[in-house]
């Protein structure tokens, strides 16, 4: 029903940016928060930052001041704007979104995932 799909990952030296983006399509009525999570092996997931509807951000202490949330409401889609990358920043990133289909409650979605890789 509803397919969030990212783009923009790579490999990238430490102190360099990457821009990612994930865009969602479908039976969509509604979104709501949308976000982007990230995942190293063996590690649990961890927020990274969350945006709602009206713009409204929030950051996980460990990026705050060097990554930057935002999103187009009339596309669907959410950015991460990453600078000053870390080695630590290495993770799968993932995006998700609060969406209502069809006028139905909410329901979370995940995109599949996208490789940041921060390394000399």
């Amino acid at each position: 029903q509803v397919q969030l799909v990212e783009s923009g990952g790579g490999l990238v030296q430490p102190g360099g940016s990457l821009r990612l983006s994930c865009a969602a399509s479908g039976s969509i009525s509604s979104i709501y928060t949308m976000g982007w999570d990230r995942q190293a092996p063996g590690k649990q997931r961890e927020l990274v930052a969350t945006i709602t509807r009206g713009g409204r951000e929030n950051y996980a202490d460990s990026v705050k001041g060097r990554f930057t949330i935002s999103r187009d409401n009339a596309k669907n889609t959410v950015y991460l704007q990453m600078n000053s990358l870390k080695p630590e920043d290495t993770n799968v990133y993932y995006c998700n979104a609060d969406v209502s289909v069809g006028g139905s409650s909410l329901a979370t979605y995940w995109g599949q995932g996208t490789q940041v890789t921060v390394s000399s």
